[in-house]
């Protein structure tokens, strides 16, 4: 059985998918009648997709396209800003805009997530409103619900945000970032066992992905979460090649090498996190459980054990 498909690339949504019983003898027949058919079900698909799609300003496009690439160029506090202020301009040329609503939301959404946001509570807010303009203009967008699953994530609500995630795989099952965020969603919904299968899916899928270091660093919470704390750190050191601006990792580093005795290492790692980032959670372990989610009460007692002890050893105090 054979399989055969086309995809929308600006929203991420599916224009035809079809089955073919595949002849072993005769492959390339199976071939042309999937290019046959895929021809006709392309033009078809175009015509009703530009139908239904609101018409989009040439330049509001080319603001959204620019802020995805600065996006790629890696994450922090300036990088943020910079792919931030052009998504804002994709909006003020077209404030109905679904693409610039959805990337705009789940920009602000990652930035208060990771803890580098000036006033992460008016980040979340803002990014909450336009996920829901974006889904409301846009339903069938995978990443209108990707949009809103960040969002419910930087919220600690992540059983919800699966939901979100999984509509997002419905529309569009090729993309890896679907699987990868679904990974983190369960580890923090207590399926700890799950969360390593669906960041290997992502990365088998595109394993040179530009977002391949969240998919590490989920694979590392793991593996500390474990006691696995060698392969813990060698995880966290492969997002910190990629992400060395991203203050979570840090923190995570500091208590897998305060566990496995490299003390003065972690005390490093730690004021690394503290530097990064904006609010001051990383200053004590009551300030950080306030500022951040550890999802069910299961996970939030292997993050004591685990995680707080780790950075206990190397020097976070308890308030």
């Amino acid at each position: 059985m054979s399989r055969g498909g086309l995809i929308d690339a600006q929203t991420d949504t599916h224009l035809w998918a079809e089955r073919f019983d595949r002849d072993a003898a005769a492959p390339f027949a199976v071939q042309d009648q999937i290019t046959k058919r895929a021809t006709v079900a392309l033009y078809q698909a175009l015509i009703d997709g530009e139908a239904a799609r609101p018409p989009v300003q040439p330049v509001t496009l080319d603001y959204v396209l620019r802020g995805r690439v600065a996006n790629l160029r890696g994450l922090g506090r300036d990088c943020y800003a910079g792919s931030i202020s052009l998504f804002e301009r994709a909006l003020s040329l077209d404030p109905h805009s679904p693409e610039a609503q959805a990337w705009l939301a789940e920009t602000l959404a990652y930035r208060a997530f990771e803890g580098i946001a000036e006033a992460a509570a008016v980040d979340i807010a803002r990014a909450k409103g336009l996920a829901a303009q974006a889904l409301a203009a846009s339903p069938h967008s995978a990443f209108a619900h990707v949009a809103k699953g960040r969002v419910l994530c930087a919220q600690g609500r992540f059983e919800e945000a699966i939901s979100e995630y999984e509509a997002a795989n419905a529309i569009n099952p090729g993309l890896p970032h679907h699987y990868g965020y679904l990974g983190a969603c369960r580890l923090w919904t207590g399926s700890i066992n799950d969360a390593i299968p669906l960041a290997e899916r992502a990365m088998a899928i595109s394993p040179r992905d530009p977002y391949r270091a969240y998919w590490y660093f989920t694979i590392g919470q793991v593996q500390l979460l474990h006691s696995r704390t060698s392969e813990a750190i060698a995880w966290f050191d492969k997002v910190h090649r990629l992400m060395p601006h991203f203050p979570l990792v840090h923190a995570w580093l500091a208590a897998a090498c305060a566990h496995n005795g490299q003390i003065e290492r972690a005390r490093a790692e730690l004021a690394e996190a503290r530097g990064l980032s904006r609010d001051g959670r990383y200053s004590n372990i009551a300030r950080l459980k306030a500022a951040e989610h550890f999802g069910v009460a299961e996970m939030r007692n292997l993050a004591e054990t685990i995680y707080f002890a780790g950075l206990r050893k190397a020097g976070m105090p308890d308030e």
